[in-house]
């Protein structure tokens, strides 16, 4: 069966619906058929992929907090969910030293209410948390992380992630082992893809200076990166949910990142961007930035679980990546049929994922 027939009919519940991967996720699903509810704060940029396709139009979007564990609890008593992805978080490294408590609060707690909104909502048969690669204790190895190495992030944000972790694995040992409901989470790389607007990532910032015609100033250009496409990681998770949902013994703790030759430089990176972009596009990182807080300089991980168990195999390799990125970036620019060009892209991965 192809993943997405699957989905088809199934009562899906999002949360950190209206962010990039939760709005390129809800586009997947609803392209499949499914009826899907999402849970989320408005979106958290302007633009904001989520607005631009309008998919309020096309699903049920809550306005909801993962803070709020009685309001989330009336979203799951009414929609009855049968899958439950768990996306929301406060998601950037710099913004959870501005904001420890708030990155904290949504991140772990968030966590613990939408597992508590799946220990008490018998009709869940399979739940996703999904977590980062940056829940491990970094070491700044020159090889991949696995799932059983220790998790003990070092900045609010990725140890806010570890703790998310740990909330799922308490839960999973003492509630949901003895429930019918199969539980995962998947630690993925960083992604990229048409439609992110986030503030202080490598790609988006590389497209606000090009649409200025600046140069893309590049903070960390010799930092390690699993970079992938979004469209990566969010078929990883759809496989995933789908077969522990089928049998329960494929839930586990999964990695989902690009294989070793995609594990590149920020300034590699922005090299193949500019390329790909054309237009005299170029890139400088300053001498010395002062001030700047702690972020790992190497990051990799080790897939080999996923590979095995599944069969799953990255699709695109980084110069695909981006090139779908600025292809999607021109049309939005150009004022061109930014579904259709989604459409067209997830269709393309989708049947090469396939073969």
């Amino acid at each position: 069966m192809h993943l997405t027939e699957f989905y088809r009919g199934k009562k899906v519940l999002i949360t950190g619906h209206t962010g990039f991967k939760g709005s390129w996720l809800c586009k997947i699903l609803l392209d499949a058929g499914a009826q899907v509810t999402g849970y989320s704060l408005e979106a958290p940029t302007q633009p904001s992929l989520f607005e631009l396709l309008g998919l309020s139009e096309r699903m049920d979007s809550v306005k909801g907090d993962v803070r709020d564990l009685a309001h989330m609890q009336e979203v799951f008593a009414r929609v009855q969910p049968q899958i439950v992805f768990h996306l929301a978080a406060q998601p950037i490294v710099r913004t959870s030293y501005e904001e420890p408590v708030y990155t904290y609060e949504t991140n772990v707690m968030g966590t613990v209410h939408v597992c508590e909104c799946v220990r008490k909502n018998p009709c869940v048969r399979s739940f996703l948390n999904v977590t980062t690669d940056k829940v491990y204790e970094n070491r700044e190895w020159e090889w991949g992380y696995r799932e059983d190495d220790p998790l003990d992030g070092y900045d609010p944000y990725s140890n806010s992630k570890s703790c998310s972790e740990l909330v799922t694995h308490s839960y999973i040992r003492s509630f949901f082992n003895q429930m019918e409901v199969a539980v995962s989470t998947a630690r993925a790389g960083n992604v990229i893809g048409g439609g992110d607007f986030a503030k202080d990532r490598i790609i988006p910032d590389c497209i606000r200076a090009a649409m200025k015609q600046e140069a893309v100033m590049v903070r960390n250009p010799h930092s390690i990166r699993p970079f992938q496409h979004v469209l990566e990681p969010l078929y990883a998770y759809m496989m995933i949910a789908a077969r522990q949902y089928e049998d329960k013994s494929m839930a586990g703790f999964y990695n989902v990142g690009p294989d070793d030759s995609d594990c590149i430089t920020a300034g590699e990176l922005t090299d193949i961007f500019c390329e790909k972009w054309g237009e005299g596009q170029s890139w400088f990182s300053p001498k010395q930035m002062e001030n700047q807080p702690h972020e790992a300089n190497f990051l990799k991980l080790d897939c080999s679980r996923l590979k095995a168990v599944s069969g799953w195999r990255p699709v695109w390799n980084i110069e695909t990546a981006i090139g779908k990125t600025v292809e999607w970036t021109k049309v939005w620019r150009d004022g061109g049929d930014l579904d259709g060009c989604m459409s067209r892209q997830i269709e393309s991965f989708m049947e090469e994922a396939h073969v």
